[in-house]
């Protein structure tokens, strides 16, 4: 009974902060399900192609890259707290550029608020990602992220719905001006959202962990030196990838392999999708406590690869079904990915988050290749850059089991 008193309290102690930290993935995931909803919406309103929508993914995890040092040596410096304080603020201010871009109809404008916004973002799960891994046990650190990330997939999910109901008209078609003027109405929402959760943390107490007292290992070598986490950054790279390339262009295909099927219909579809990545999320979280993390990850990026060259082959409607299954297996990789790579890093913790989060840059890149592709061929055959993506998953994930 003695010794069981001191863990209570720690659990209690790291309840409130793991609640309200795990917010924030709520908050990045609704601004990322709605990320994939303006690409399409984009191409028909402001007439822009399918290479030129995908730089909205380059703007957006481009700003990940460059955002994700400079959080990682301020959260060094200052702390967690700094790190999501900072982050919010940027979320917000970038949400607000939003009713300028809108007013002028400036794809060019769009592309900067959404810079800023995720430079935001990027500070939020620079400090957010580690800081749950910290909150408790390590041996419970994959479990405690997913089930973080979970909420994540939650306004995700959220997100298209929001999307296809404002963004598009009945006909399924882009709604020119007033649709604009539901982008800015949105955006303007959650900046006032942002900033309440912001003075929110700014008012509570956080407990600062120290990573070299929290993991009980001999000192790190350098990042550099450590096989397993220069291994997590690559698939973390080729993972984000690969995910925003299945998204960004899952209405162009939804609407090409399925006859009848509008823009407005195909957002809610992609809706469906991240419902499955939801559902995978929580599901896959309660597995991790009877099998391997590293091993569950090995078996979706197989399944991941298996189902997209499926998307490849662009069969009428069993290729969109497969692409929406894509999701499901999908959901852990991250946060996987993630806790698998930082553990045992001790006191580099917050320095190997940072080269983590910088790995993002990959859904920056991949979106204008898949649809310059698209341009070219089509947009199944495009679909076979997340496959080679997806593969290197399986190879870290496989890797990686045996140092469970």
């Amino acid at each position: 009974m003695h010794n069981d008193k001191p863990e209570n309290t720690a659990q209690s102690t790291f309840l409130l902060p793991l609640i309200l930290v795990t917010s924030l993935f709520f908050l990045w995931g609704l601004s990322y399900g709605l990320l994939d909803v303006l690409n399409k919406h984009f191409q028909e309103s402001l007439h822009v192609g399918k290479a030129s929508s995908g730089w909205l993914q380059a703007a957006y995890f481009g700003a990940y890259f460059v955002a994700s040092f400079p959080a990682g040596r301020m959260m060094q410096q200052w702390g967690y707290k700094s790190g999501i304080i900072v982050g919010l603020l940027l979320y917000a201010g970038g949400a607000l550029l939003f009713i300028p871009a809108s007013m002028s109809a400036s794809f060019p404008a769009f592309l900067g608020a959404l810079f800023v916004l995720a430079c935001g973002l990027s500070c939020l799960e620079t400090a957010a990602n580690p800081y749950i891994t910290v909150l408790g046990p390590p041996q419970t650190a994959e479990q405690r992220l997913n089930l973080s990330q979970s909420f994540n997939g939650l306004g995700s999910f959220i997100g298209p719905l929001i999307g296809g109901a404002l963004f598009f008209t009945v006909n399924g078609g882009a709604g020119g001006v007033e649709s604009l003027r539901s982008i800015a109405g949105i955006y303007a929402a959650i900046a006032a959202l942002v900033l309440v959760v912001a003075f929110t943390f700014y008012k509570v107490h956080l407990p600062e962990i120290r990573e070299s007292a929290a993991t009980v290992t001999a000192p790190a070598p350098r990042l550099g030196e450590q096989r397993n986490f220069v291994f997590a950054v690559a698939a973390q790279f080729f993972y984000v990838a690969a995910q925003v390339g299945v998204g960004a262009f899952f209405i162009n295909f939804a609407t090409e392999h399925w006859q009848g099927l509008t823009s407005q219909r195909g957002a809610y579809l992609l809706s469906v999708g991240l419902l499955c990545f939801l559902v995978g999320r929580f599901v896959t979280t309660a597995l991790m406590s009877r099998i391997a993390p590293a091993l569950i990850l090995a078996f979706y990026g197989g399944a991941c690869t298996l189902l997209t060259l499926v998307v490849v082959c662009g069969i009428e409607k069993v290729s969109v079904v497969a692409l929406v299954a894509v999701f499901f297996f999908m959901s852990i990789m991250f946060p996987t990915i993630f806790s698998l790579g930082i553990r045992n890093l001790g006191a580099l913790t917050k320095r190997g988050s940072s080269y983590m989060v910088a790995a993002i840059v990959g859904g920056a890149i991949l979106p204008y290749c898949m649809g310059a592709v698209a341009e070219r061929t089509s947009t199944a055959t495009a679909y076979l850059l997340p496959a080679a993506c997806f593969a290197v998953v399986f190879l870290y994930a496989w890797r990686g089991r045996k140092l469970q």
